[in-house]
């Protein structure tokens, strides 16, 4: 197998953790260097034939002009929304990502977790600890309850998993079939297509979001979904922020319309966390951490090996979003 040269570019707010596991990955089977904010741009990237970066969108044309011996731009986040694959075709690069299934366990995990702190009304029991106020509040079992999973891939089947055990309906909609096996192991209440996404919406519990951000699905729930939810229903989004229209989420939250959320990505990156909708006790954030654990930095980094492995060896690298 060939030895390449291969650039680790990483989200400067990224976590250390992504670049760990890269590098232990890799290990020294290729020449691996980190990119360094404080050296010109053009000698870090020249001769390098594969370079891996963190999120995806980060890195700027002038870094992809000077990578002019790169064969694969390797990308360890899922989504594409921030990336301009086309700019990246035209300048020869392979492009892949790194899929769902290599973080859907994290997501999974995130999302009962909100759903179960609202369900127990964590962020006024937690006042009610520091005030001294004792046995408040009254918080709701999940059995029976209505879960309702926008996006039927391989987080909203993690979820599903996790979820269905503690006697939660699932009712889901998805824009392609899916596979028999998985209908039979997880036997949704209902599974539907984006005609059935209106029905899904009335009748959650709790409407969990587990998809791309596209043309099609940018706020996908808007001011007429959330207005068709119950005024006790709880919206979870671990996926991107732009699928929700914020104001209108904001405005119900604010107003007492719906009964809380559960948020982990924002339309804008950080977010203003002064808004007085971020002080409601029925609203639960963190920032955008759902993916980030040490199970997902593993099995994304053996992605990204495998990857630069299957180059050296002349074969054609998986998950290319490039066409």
């Amino acid at each position: 197998m060939q030895r390449l040269k291969v650039l680790f570019f990483p989200q400067l707010t990224v976590t250390h953790h992504w670049q760990d596991a890269v590098v232990a990955a890799i290990g020294n089977r290729h020449d691996l260097a980190i990119y360094d904010n404080e050296r010109p741009i053009p000698e870090q990237f020249e001769g390098r034939t594969v370079v891996i970066e963190t999120g995806g969108g980060v890195a700027t044309d002038e870094m992809k002009d000077a990578a002019t011996d790169t064969r694969l731009w390797q990308i360890m986040g899922t989504g594409l929304d921030h990336v301009d694959i086309d700019y990246m075709k035209s300048k020869g690069f392979m492009v892949a990502n790194c899929p769902g299934q290599f973080s859907s366990v994290a997501l999974g995990e995130c999302a009962l977790m909100f759903i179960m702190m609202l369900a127990r009304g964590y962020c006024e029991a937690r006042a009610n600890f520091a005030a001294g106020t004792m046995y408040k509040p009254f918080g709701y079992g999940l059995d029976g309850m209505t879960l309702g999973i926008i996006g039927f891939g391989a987080s909203g089947q993690e979820l599903a998993r996790r979820a269905k055990p503690l006697g939660m309906r699932i009712q889901a909609i998805d824009v392609r079939p899916i596979e028999p096996e998985i209908l039979d192991e997880i036997q949704p209440e209902f599974l539907g297509g984006p005609d059935e996404l209106d029905q899904v919406v009335a009748a959650a519990d709790f409407l969990s979001l587990h998809l791309h951000l596209t043309d099609v699905t940018r706020h996908i729930i808007d001011a007429r979904r959330i207005g068709m939810m119950k005024p006790t229903a709880c919206l979870i989004n671990v996926a991107r922020g732009a699928l929700i229209d914020e104001t209108a989420m904001h405005e119900a939250l604010l107003n007492g319309r719906i009964g809380g959320a559960g948020i982990d990505a924002f339309s804008t990156e950080p977010p203003d966390s002064t808004l007085p909708v971020y002080q409601l006790p029925n609203m639960v954030v963190t920032p955008h951490i759902s993916g980030c654990t040490n199970i997902t930095a593993r099995a994304r980094a053996a992605a990204v090996s495998e990857n630069v492995d299957r180059v050296a060896q002349g074969l054609e690298p998986l998950y290319r979003v490039d066409g």
